[in-house]
């Protein structure tokens, strides 16, 4: 599987990578599948999107609906979870505990996390960063996090084997059909936007066991995070002050060992070196990778390129 991450598009170079990667040879044949779930209600306006897209392909007729050579289809994931909330009942009163229990689950960590971080620069100020110390103090953290991970993922683990997705017949009709789009399509294109609804529905449909080794995906901002093992949720320079790097959960798993950071220079104080050692040995040994806009990885099945660039841990 090839795994191509893009830097933030507000300016885009979609077109530009898309024909770098040679989607538009006459040989290959296939429509783009794009996940624009993670704008939620703004799902559908998708035309910027599909128009970089089809202009890149020299096909400016293509819509997000149309299935055509080259066209891209909009797999709709949002609008199919508010469609399994509306039409299976019991299904949606699940979900809603399993966020009432994830949203207490964060709330304990974070509280917790908040003591253990602190008592991390601390004891960096008064003992240096390479100090014995400040390593068990990571390391307290760190434990911290893969506890809080596990959590998470065992109460996800258990509502999807209590409800079972499979087995109810309107989540079934979207996984076939979501299914279906992808059998077809030349590459998978991700979006960013909210990286947990993104998470949510990439999960409900099932979207990872519908690719293979030789799919191509194409993801940025929250959507590249939505590809890893564990997500974290970030910001030094939120309006209330800086927060602590947080485990969200687990995305598709499709990249492992890596915490994807988009919009790195503009949320996180990259000056801070002290700062930044604890957020890289915090995650050690999977790396922190800035994602910049105009910034491009490709990952083929799992293999980094060399020269990456990382947060340091010292």
């Amino acid at each position: 599987m090839r795994v191509v991450l893009l830097g933030p598009q507000r300016r885009p170079t979609l077109d530009g990578v898309v024909r770098s990667l040679g989607l538009l040879e006459p040989a290959l044949t296939g429509s783009f599948a794009v996940v624009t779930a993670g704008w939620q209600e703004r799902e559908p306006d998708d035309g910027e999107l599909v128009s970089l897209l089809a202009g890149s392909a020299g096909h400016h007729g293509a819509g997000h609906h149309g299935a055509g050579h080259h066209g891209a289809v909009n797999l709709g994931l949002y609008r199919r979870g508010v469609d399994v909330a509306e039409r299976d009942p019991v299904f949606a009163a699940g979900w809603d505990e399993l966020r009432r229990t994830l949203a207490g689950l964060q709330e304990v960590y974070l509280l917790r996390l908040d003591y253990a971080l602190r008592a991390v620069y601390a004891v960096q100020r008064q003992a240096g960063s390479g100090s014995e110390s400040v390593e068990d103090a990571v390391a307290a953290v760190r434990a911290l996090d893969e506890a809080h991970l596990r959590r998470v993922n065992g109460a996800r683990g258990e509502f999807y084997a209590r409800l079972e997705p499979h087995a109810r017949p309107v989540i079934a009709a979207h996984r076939d059909e979501v299914a279906a789009v992808l059998r077809d399509a030349g590459a998978l294109v991700v979006a960013g936007g909210h990286v947990g609804v993104l998470a949510d529905v990439l999960h409900l449909f099932n979207v990872a066991a519908a690719l293979n080794g030789g799919s191509l995906v194409i993801a940025w901002s929250a959507g590249a995070m939505a590809l890893t093992d564990r997500i974290v949720l970030f910001h030094d320079r939120a309006p209330q002050g800086p927060g602590h790097p947080e485990v969200y959960g687990s995305g598709l798993s499709l990249l492992r060992d890596v915490v994807l950071l988009p919009h790195a220079r503009a949320r996180l104080l990259l000056d801070d070196a002290p700062r930044m050692a604890v957020l890289a040995r915090r995650f050690a040994p999977a790396r922190c990778v800035p994602l910049e806009a105009g910034n491009r990885i490709d990952v083929y099945d799992g293999a980094w390129p060399t020269g990456l660039r990382v947060i340091e841990a010292a």
